[in-house]
């Protein structure tokens, strides 16, 4: 007899959350193949990849804002701000290989456009603060650099609302 402890039994639901959740560190997305997708489970997978993203917009916008200080900017910025451009190229790809319905669609179409302004913002920042010439224009576009502003705003209030409406 095996003393080796078993994984607990998941229902339906946690075991999609799961698969989402922890799929949100590897580098191929969630494959909802095969998997029971109706209102609910769309919604629990939609908001497990908002959380992930919100989650990381903390550092995103300090990366962001770092690239708006006056003076030079450190070297290891630009492998920072690559790093979290890659995570919202992510994000935004999981979300677009969800299955969405009905007023969920619509969720999920703005939640794509808001994390790929991340991504975008996230590389335009690297080129402004490590283009190899500083010109006038863009050194005072870079210094006008202050984070993510509202989108970053609206990604959360999209990602609570959802969490209020199916799971609050």
């Amino acid at each position: 007899m095996s003393t080796v402890p078993t994984a607990p039994r998941r229902g339906r639901r946690s075991a999609l959350l799961h698969r989402i959740a922890g799929g949100l560190g590897l580098r191929t997305p969630p494959d909802p193949v095969g998997l029971p997708f109706g209102p609910d489970e769309q919604a629990a997978a939609l908001l497990a990849v908002l959380d992930a993203a919100v989650a990381d917009q903390a550092s995103a916008d300090r990366a962001v804002a770092a690239c708006g200080e006056p003076g030079p900017v450190p070297a290891a910025l630009a492998e920072e701000l690559t790093r979290a451009a890659v995570r919202y190229g992510r994000y935004a790809g999981w979300l677009r290989a969800l299955p969405a319905t009905g007023e969920l669609a619509g969720v999920r179409e703005l939640a794509v456009r808001l994390v790929a302004y991340h991504q975008w913002m996230l590389h335009q920042s690297a080129n402004l603060a490590f283009a190899p010439v500083r010109a006038p224009r863009s050194e005072a576009a870079r210094l006008g650099l202050s984070g993510l502003g509202a989108p970053a705003d609206r990604l959360r209030a999209l990602r609570d609302g959802l969490a209020d409406r199916r799971y609050g």
